[in-house]
């Protein structure tokens, strides 16, 4: 939640995409959808998880098996590295992709979404308070990295001189390597998990993640307990939401989905889910 080789897509989405892209025009006939593959990184607790004997776990597994039931559709999920993710979507090994994959312009120009069924801010998390203050009024940003810049200045201060950890390629590599490579050590990892280690252990002083990746977090025993910290950051800087990721061509397949959607916030189905696994209401 994983190897997201660039910020472009939720983790992922660089040039070899194009190629991909590109490779699969060939894929754009009409389809008769009985039968979808939904590809997942099954790693990303608690939005997705493998559970042992390898089923899928999480809020996501739980909600997508909903909405394929709403759609009359066979919903075959399947685990994939975040490498191949995009590539495989436009080749045709998967039909959709579901992974807290936040909308944004730059992916909407490569991939098709669906209407947002979830919209959670994020924050930073530290093992030492007197970094970053526990609390924090919340911040609201647009996609104006100029027009943020005063909103994270306290953060920027409070940061100088440190070392801050993201996961690779997510929709908030950008925002921490604008606003923080200038002040502070940027390192980079493949999967959360590592990263975390690298907090609980002292190798860096503060990491980036979904506030609702730490919530799910916070009872798991580690060596160093960390908390999060800062103002929790929403708004228009990481689009309406979270969303599924279709092949452009596959409209008919996106407005099945759309409608399921609307139907399970409609009836409080996914309030219902959220609040189980996320502990809160991610509700668009």
């Amino acid at each position: 939640m994983q190897s997201k080789c660039n910020w472009v897509t939720k983790k992922v989405m660089g040039a070899v995409v194009i190629g991909a892209a590109i490779s699969a025009a060939g894929l754009a006939q009409a389809k008769d959808w009985t039968t979808v593959t939904i590809a997942l990184e099954g790693d990303y607790a608690p939005w997705n998880m493998t559970l042992p004997g390898g089923k899928m776990g999480g809020f996501e597994p739980e909600l997508v098996t909903n909405l394929c039931a709403r759609a009359q559709l066979k919903c075959n999920l399947v685990a994939q590295d975040w490498d191949g993710m995009i590539p495989g979507l436009q080749a045709g090994k998967f039909d959709v992709l579901m992974d807290a994959i936040s909308i944004t312009p730059d992916r909407e120009k490569v991939i098709a979404f669906s209407k947002p069924y979830a919209a959670t801010p994020a924050t930073f998390a530290v093992t030492d308070t007197k970094i970053i203050a526990k609390t924090s009024p919340p911040l609201k940003l647009d996609n104006d990295a100029r027009s943020s810049a005063p909103a994270v200045q306290a953060l920027r201060t409070a940061l100088k001189g440190k070392t801050i950890g993201i996961q690779s390629g997510t929709v908030y590599t950008r925002f921490i390597n604008e606003n923080f490579k200038d002040v502070a050590s940027i390192r980079v990892y493949k999967t959360s998990q590592e990263r975390d280690l690298d907090l609980s252990n002292g190798r860096i002083d503060a990491s980036f993640d979904d506030v609702t990746y730490y919530a799910a977090n916070a009872d798991k025993k580690e060596a160093v307990p960390t908390v999060t910290a800062g103002p929790q950051i929403g708004g228009p800087i990481w689009g309406p939401g979270e969303g599924l990721a279709f092949r452009k061509q596959d409209a008919d397949l996106k407005a099945k989905f759309d409608a399921a959607i609307t139907a399970a916030l409609a009836d409080g189905t996914v309030k219902k889910l959220s609040e189980k696994w996320f502990k809160t209401d991610v509700t668009p």
